[in-house]
């Protein structure tokens, strides 16, 4: 059911390295909250099968999203794996106008942006719990080449040496617990407890030489 914040409207950013599940959980946090909102992103990457204009993304060419951050559209923008990504600053701020807690799924070059510009926010780190769970869900999620793949998991590495730069770590072991992680800190300010103990070093040495051993992944 849906619950009301017992706290003020806020920002709040999710960061993950590609295929940590931040997307899954944003999408998860706003559909069981009516105080809590998805901000949608404006991307120049082509559409995927399955996706809705203005639902998933608002699907913009180079020329268009150039025009945007020339005028000063964009509360962040960044280019990931040869796309560019931006959150609508005016969107933003309306939805805090109207006392709605705002999620943004961006990286951590975006977060670095949104806190230059944004007073009240809490940024959130989400960990696979191990590399190589990392580079499974990559494979079975079904979307990727296996370049994309490779790369990603190449990229993963950096993206997470950034935990350092977040309010909260969380780890995504079990999406139902995350969840539940994840609510508590958005709606009552409950701090997240499943990184503690975590050796969030080791991860990242491990994404560097991941290699995977099922069958699916034999061709990266």
């Amino acid at each position: 059911m849906p619950q009301t914040a017992a706290i003020p409207a806020h920002v709040v950013i999710l960061s993950a390295p590609s295929g940590g599940g931040k997307s899954s959980l944003a999408r998860a946090l706003v559909e069981s909250c009516d105080t809590v909102v998805a901000s949608v992103s404006h991307t120049t990457r082509p559409r995927r099968e399955g996706e809705t204009n203005g639902v998933d993304y608002f699907f913009v060419d180079e020329l268009a999203f150039e025009h945007m951050i020339e005028a000063g559209d964009f509360l962040e923008y960044a280019r990931v794996f040869g796309h560019c990504y931006g959150t609508s600053r005016t969107a933003v701020d309306q939805f805090l106008a109207r006392g709605k807690s705002v999620v943004l799924d961006i990286d951590w070059q975006g977060a670095q942006e949104v806190r230059r510009s944004v007073a009240d926010v809490v940024s959130v780190y989400i960990m696979p719990p191990s590399a190589e769970a990392l580079a499974r869900r990559l494979v079975s999620r079904g979307r990727d080449s296996a370049k994309e793949i490779r790369e990603r998991m190449a990229e993963a590495a950096s993206e997470m040496s950034h935990y350092v730069e977040y309010d909260h770590i969380m780890v995504n072991a079990d999406f139902a617990t995350a969840l539940v992680e994840l609510r508590a800190l958005v709606l009552n300010g409950v701090a997240p407890i499943s990184a503690h103990g975590f050796n969030i070093e080791a991860l990242v040495h491990c994404a560097k030489n991941v290699r995977l051993k099922t069958s699916d992944a034999a061709s990266l």
